[in-house]
C-alpha cells in the first residue's frame, strides 16, 4: 500500500514538473504538494519522508538542468561569436596583407607595362629611321648606278685616248680626278650604308631583347598577382562565412532576448525610472557598458541578477557565488541546493523571481501591500537600465536570503 502511494506521489511530482513550463508558480505549487503529501503520510516511515525529500531535490535539479541547457545554448552562441570574431579578425589581417601584395604587384606590372610601351615606341621610331635610311639608300644606289655605268663606259677608253680627247692637260687631269672621286664616293657611300644598317639593326635587337625581358617579368608578376588574388578571394570568402555565422548567432540571441522582453512586459505593472542613485548599485558596474564587466559573483554588469546579487550582499553581508551561472530562472534551484528558503509569499528584502521567458527575471522587493509589491530592478527593458515597478506579486518565486 505504501509503495503504491509512493508511486502515485512520484507520478504527481512528474506531472508538476511538466506544468512548470506553462505556469509561473511552479516552485510554490510543487513545494505545497510535497508538504501535503508529507503530512498525509507522516505516519508511514522515515523512508517515505526521505523519498519525498528526494523528489524535491530531483525536481529542483531538473529545473536547474533545463536552465543550464538554455544558458549553455546562449553561452555556446556567445563563445562561437567570440571565436569567430577572433578568426575573422585574423583573416582580415591576412586579407589586408594579401591586398597590400596585390597592390604592390599591380604597381610593378603597370610600371613594366609602361616600360614595354616605351621600348616599343623606341623600336617603332628605329624602324621608321631604318625605313627612311633605306629609302635614302635606294636613292643613292640609283645615283651610284648611273655613275658606275658612266665610269664603266669611260673605263673602256684608255688613258692615251682620254689624253688625246682632251683639249689640254688640265682637262685631262679634271677627268681623271672625277673618276677617282666617283670611285671614292662609291666606297664611302657603301660603307656609310653598311654602318648605318648595322647600327640600326643592333639597336633594334637591343630593344627587342629589353621588350622580351620586360614581358617575362610581367608574366611572372601576373602569375604572382593571380596567386595573391586567389588567396585574397579565399580569405575574404572565409571571413564572410564567419561574419555570416556571427550574424546568425546574434539573430538567435536577439530573438531569445526579444522573447524575454515580451515575457517581462506581460508582468504588467507600472514601470518608472525610480531612484536616481540606482539603488546603490556600484558606479564601476553601473557606468560601464552593459555586459562589459563581471561583478563580484561572476555575473555580467547591469543585468537583473547582478543587481539583486548586490542588493543581497548589501542587505545581509553575503551572497553565494554560483559560478557565474546568472540566469534568473536558475536562482530558485540554486537557492534550494544551497539551503536558502524559497516561497510564494512576498517579503521586503527578498528576491522575487519571474520564471517567464528564456532567462527569467529577478527583482529586489522594496515594499509589500498584500499581493501588490514595489520592486527595484535592472534590465527589465533588456537594455541594461535601472527601474522601479509596482506589480502584482502573485505567481513569483521568492528567495529569502535573510532567513
Amino acid at each position: 500500500m505504501i509503495l503504491r502511494k509512493i508511486s502515485l506521489l512520484l507520478a504527481r511530482a512528474d506531472l508538476f514538473c511538466l506544468v512548470d513550463k506553462a505556469k509561473w508558480g511552479y516552485g510554490t505549487i510543487k513545494e505545497s504538494m510535497v508538504k501535503q503529501k508529507v503530512r498525509k503520510f507522516a505516519y508511514g516511515s522515515r523512508l517515505l519522508a526521505a523519498l519525498v525529500l528526494s523528489i524535491v531535490i530531483v525536481g529542483g535539479t531538473a529545473g536547474l538542468v533545463r536552465a543550464d541547457q538554455f544558458d549553455e545554448q546562449i553561452r555556446s552562441l556567445q563563445e562561437q561569436n567570440a571565436s569567430n570574431r577572433q578568426t575573422a579578425n585574423q583573416l582580415a589581417v591576412q586579407a589586408s596583407s594579401y591586398q597590400d601584395a596585390v597592390d604592390r604587384l599591380s604597381l610593378q606590372i603597370n610600371s613594366i607595362r609602361q616600360a614595354i610601351l616605351d621600348y616599343q615606341h623606341q623600336s617603332d621610331q628605329l624602324q621608321q629611321q631604318i625605313e627612311v635610311q633605306q629609302t635614302e639608300l635606294d636613292r643613292e644606289k640609283k645615283v651610284l648606278g648611273q655613275n658606275i655605268k658612266t665610269m664603266y663606259l669611260e673605263g673602256q677608253i684608255s688613258t692615251l685616248e682620254i689624253l688625246a680627247a682632251s683639249k689640254d692637260l688640265s682637262e685631262f687631269v679634271d677627268k681623271q680626278q672625277y673618276r677617282n672621286s666617283v670611285q671614292s664616293k662609291v666606297k664611302a657611300t657603301y660603307d656609310k650604308i653598311t654602318e648605318l644598317k648595322l647600327e640600326l639593326q643592333q639597336k633594334q635587337r637591343e630593344i627587342q631583347s629589353l621588350i622580351k625581358d620586360q614581358q617575362a617579368q610581367q608574366a611572372q608578376l601576373d602569375a604572382s598577382l593571380n596567386q595573391q588574388n586567389q588567396l585574397l578571394s579565399y580569405t575574404e570568402s572565409q571571413k564572410a562565412g564567419y561574419d555570416s555565422q556571427i550574424k546568425a548567432n546574434n539573430s538567435q540571441i536577439a530573438a531569445l532576448r526579444a522573447a524575454q522582453l515580451a515575457a517581462n512586459n506581460r508582468l504588467g505593472g507600472s514601470v518608472e525610472p525610480g531612484d536616481p542613485g540606482h539603488g546603490g548599485y556600484p558606479a564601476q558596474w553601473d557606468r560601464a557598458p552593459q555586459d562589459s564587466l563581471l561583478d563580484s559573483w561572476g555575473m555580467l554588469n547591469r543585468e537583473c541578477v547582478s543587481y539583486t546579487a548586490w542588493k543581497v550582499f548589501e542587505a545581509y553581508g553575503y551572497m553565494p557565488y554560483w559560478g557565474g551561472v546568472g540566469n534568473a530562472n536558475q536562482w530558485p534551484a540554486n537557492a534550494q541546493a544551497a539551503g536558502i528558503p524559497t516561497g510564494s509569499t512576498p517579503k521586503v528584502g527578498s528576491v522575487a523571481i519571474s520564471m517567464g521567458g528564456a532567462f527569467g527575471h529577478s527583482m529586489w522587493v522594496e515594499a509589500v501591500n498584500g499581493n501588490i509589491i514595489r520592486v527595484s530592478q535592472y534590465n527589465f527593458d533588456l537594455a541594461g537600465h535601472y527601474s522601479e515597478m509596482t506589480v502584482n506579486g502573485s505567481g513569483f518565486i521568492y528567495i529569502y536570503f535573510g532567513q
